[in-house]
């Protein structure tokens, strides 16, 4: 989060971009896998442990419940240091960032409108909260699920939010002051039909060629979306293919695990660098994408190229039109000074 400075609406917006890229980082831009609690060396925010387990026995906060009704639970913030902290904290919902796919959670500033309204903290943390050096605190919530959620998965967390200002940061004309954050992510899932949902879109291609082909490899990239349109959080695998003209198969990538959390009505926008891409061909990229815990849930999408090394082809054009050039003219002369000679007559007259 960062501090206002003076033009609040030019700040306010500009504070959203900073924020989600910083609470990216501090909350963490973890891929899919083996949970790992969140702590950025400073201070840690962890699910509240049982009596006697582990302080990061639980990583995330994972919790089932229908609709209507309210469960309870607990968050812990941990002070590694050597200096009491104080802190704010919030509940809001998760998003993937735009580009990559990252795992995020709104800002402050910014209002939550699924999972995070849900959650409500203890009153000791309507305000600030202290934490002594190499201490702890416990702070309670509640989970109240409104009659109308939807089935699926719903995706926030819970965030301590450093009320010191560690920098500041210029944004034009506008300083701000950034503080850190932590948090720790919630999945919650409403029972009911749940509907896996996976879709490839836009893929497109850009590339850029040596001015001789025989020099140097041509280089392209790939760039493609991928949108959850389902109501569960899908963690996708993606296969990337080419062929050239006549089925020639000029790349193939097998599917792999992109180790991203997409949510559910997340869009994110992908690349895929192709560092020996053709020269000359009439390719067709085709992008297959799924998720190994959904057989079923397959998409594909594609998209033509033509790649012609066209600075090669300009200079031989060039080198071309010279040379019909020096062909042509002596003859063309020749010609001319031929219908210029006098023509006499039998008698030898002009």
């Amino acid at each position: 989060m960062r501090t206002r400075s003076s033009t609040r609406s030019r700040t306010r917006s500009s504070l959203y971009g900073l924020l989600l890229g910083l609470l990216a980082l501090c909350v963490g831009l973890l891929p899919a896998g083996p949970a790992t609690a969140a702590d950025n060396g400073t201070w840690g925010v962890f699910p509240t442990p049982a009596a006697g387990a582990a302080m990061t026995d639980r990583a995330y906060f994972f919790h089932q419940g229908a609709a209507g009704t309210t469960l309870t639970d607990s968050v812990t913030v941990l002070n590694s240091s050597d200096r009491e902290l104080t802190f704010q904290f919030f509940a809001t919902d998760a998003v993937n960032t735009p580009a990559g796919g990252a795992f995020a959670l709104l800002p402050v500033e910014t209002r939550p409108k699924d999972v995070g309204t849900w959650i409500a903290l203890a009153p000791e943390a309507a305000g600030t909260v202290t934490v002594p050096a190499k201490g702890r605190k416990d702070i309670p919530f509640t989970v109240k699920v409104p009659a109308d959620a939807t089935p699926g998965d719903h995706v926030g967390g819970i965030v301590a939010l450093g009320t010191a200002v560690e920098g500041v940061q210029q944004e034009g004309k506008v300083q701000v002051g950034v503080k850190r954050s932590v948090g720790a992510r919630l999945y919650f899932r409403v029972p009911g039909p749940v509907t896996p949902g996976l879709s490839v879109e836009d893929v497109r291609v850009s590339r850029s060629a040596p001015l001789l082909p025989w020099v140097k490899d041509a280089r392209a990239t790939v760039r493609y979306a991928l949108v959850n349109r389902g109501n569960v959080v899908v963690e996708p695998e993606v296969a990337i293919t080419a062929e050239g003209l006549f089925g020639r198969r000029v790349l193939d990538r097998p599917g792999r695990a992109l180790k991203l959390s997409l949510l559910p009505g997340q869009r994110i926008e992908l690349t895929e660098p192709w560092p020996d891409a053709p020269q000359s061909d009439w390719v067709t990229v085709r992008i297959t994408a799924g998720a190994a815990a959904h057989p079923d849930l397959v998409s594909r999408s594609e998209t033509d190229f033509v790649a012609v090394p066209w600075p090669a082809v300009g200079l031989l054009l060039v080198l071309a039109g010279a040379g019909v050039t020096v062909w042509v003219l002596p003859r063309r002369r020749r010609a001319e000074s031929e219908q210029e000679e006098p023509v006499l007559d039998l008698a030898g007259r002009r």
